[in-house]
């Protein structure tokens, strides 16, 4: 298959490890070659989170260059804006729609006049076009426990079917690696993400 690279984007606190091994995992149960960069960011609540993840049989390195990224799976706008150098005309950008307010504003304690989502969007969109945006707080909501944001983006990016790994696989992931306790919340996050974005279709 042609090399695949997704770029995952966020916060400390958001699940972007747990999102990394689950697609790595997925990918690995597929028998595809596949490489999961560390995560590279602060590790505090709020820091700044990157994860690149390269599928495909001559995928060598763990990391990216510029203006490859198949998809940028955003799981805040602020941090999916500043990783969107990574981004191509034919990139797909995923996204969180909530905006989170950097960990240094807090400490330096002073106002900020954050930009609006429809600003990052616009942004976004001279790099790339195609942008799904996904209200995840809100269907994370509906699973049962917010901090399934991150599963439900996973599901929303397999609806999208741009990714090379089937859908019953990522479950199975899911399955795996999330503690027994909370696989039936994660399953709804995920069938909730995917569902949204079928219905845009």
């Amino acid at each position: 298959m042609k090399s695949f690279n997704l770029l995952l984007a966020g916060v400390g606190g958001q699940g972007i490890l747990l999102a990394a091994e689950i697609l790595g995992t997925a990918a690995v149960y597929e028998g595809l070659n596949v490489r999961v960069s560390e995560v590279h960011g602060a590790a505090q609540r709020g820091g700044a989170v990157v994860s690149n993840i390269r599928i495909g049989k001559n995928v060598l390195a763990p990391t990216m260059v510029e203006g490859t990224a198949d998809v940028i799976l955003g799981l805040e706008p602020l941090e999916t804006l500043r990783n969107v150098k990574f981004a191509s005309e034919k990139t797909l950008v995923l996204m969180n729609s909530e905006v989170i307010t950097p960990t240094g504003i807090f400490l330096k304690i002073r106002e900020v006049n954050l930009p609006s989502l429809e600003t990052i969007i616009r942004n976004i969109r001279f790099f790339t076009d195609r942008i799904i945006v996904v209200d995840a707080l809100e269907l994370a909501r509906k699973a049962g426990n917010v901090l399934t944001q991150n599963i439900v983006l996973i599901g929303a990016l397999a609806a999208t079917e741009e990714l090379p790994i089937k859908t019953g696989t990522l479950e199975g992931a899911i399955k795996e690696l999330v503690p027994t306790n909370y696989i039936e919340v994660n399953l709804r996050a995920f069938n909730l993400g995917y569902d949204y974005v079928k219905s845009m279709r």
